[in-house]
């Protein structure tokens, strides 16, 4: 059997067996994979400074567990920057499965920083139907949510007063893993004018950067990269730093097997055409 045909041929367990090694390798030698900066995650850290001294941004939790590996380092980043500057923070969750887990990042970061429910942030919750509840806050929060996720009245923390839709927020950062991106673009930025960024999966960036291009997007954060990235500006290492070298050494993995399996194919392909060849002239 020619060398291509066995390659061509090699059982694909033996391919999970080096991709298993290759994302074990950063879990036993520490690794530091240089991150390069993009303008479109140096905008929304940029947005985010300016979150200080009492000013409120909009943090829409909308992804749940299966994508939080990616988000969850994004949306801690984001809160720690936002309370050390002494900002403040109105948060929802569009997913269905994402409250507890935003309660359970919320309180852990505020109790580490000292904060406070009501006075320096509120978690609104969850409501059903992204595209009616974005709307409904674009007239007043309290319309989908007159009590926050603990059940407690809106208008009794101090921090909502005077704060009623999108006009009393600096911005809207929505961290999504499905459709409610779209909503907020459609529903957020295009009705109500709302300054707006997203935080996505790696897979789903591509599709947003024509939003970025259009101005309805002031940033956008990509993927684990886009996390690292952020921490590495936030100067505040985290989960997204620590994922860079597990998901480089797998990708280079990938990429050397598309490699080689291309020289196969089309090694493969000039022998039977040069045989074809001499079998005509035969």
């Amino acid at each position: 059997m020619a060398w291509y045909d066995r390659l061509l041929a090699v059982d694909r367990r033996w391919i999970y067996l080096i991709l298993a090694v290759a994302v074990v390798i950063p879990a036993i030698w520490t690794m530091h994979i240089p991150v390069s900066l993009s303008s479109e995650v140096e905008n929304v850290f940029e947005r985010v400074s300016g979150i200080q001294d009492g000013k409120i941004m909009f943090l829409a939790i909308d992804y749940d567990p299966s994508t939080m590996a990616e988000l969850s380092p994004m949306a801690e980043a984001i809160l720690r920057q936002v309370f050390r500057q002494n900002g403040r923070v109105v948060l929802s969750s569009l997913s269905q499965f994402g409250p507890a887990m935003t309660d359970e990042i919320m309180t852990r970061i505020a109790g580490e920083m000292g904060k406070v429910s009501g006075e320096d942030y509120v978690f609104l919750g969850y409501k059903p139907y992204p595209a009616i509840t974005i709307l409904a806050m674009g007239t007043d929060f309290r319309v989908p949510f007159p009590t926050d996720y603990y059940g407690d009245r809106v208008d009794d923390h101090p921090m909502m007063a005077g704060v009623h839709n999108f006009d009393d927020v600096e911005f809207v950062l929505s961290l999504a893993g499905g459709n409610a991106a779209d909503m907020w673009i459609v529903y957020g930025n295009a009705k109500y004018g709302v300054p707006l960024a997203l935080g996505v999966t790696g897979v789903m960036a591509t599709d947003y950067y024509p939003y970025l291009q259009s101005g309805q997007l002031f940033g956008l954060l990509p993927g684990i990269k886009g996390a690292a990235e952020y921490e590495q500006l936030n100067e505040s290492p985290g989960d997204g730093l620590r994922g860079i070298p597990y998901q480089t050494t797998s990708h280079a993995v990938v990429l050397v097997f598309i490699v080689l399996t291309n020289i196969a194919f089309f090694a493969k392909r000039s022998a039977q055409r040069k045989h074809g060849m001499q079998a005509g002239l035969s």
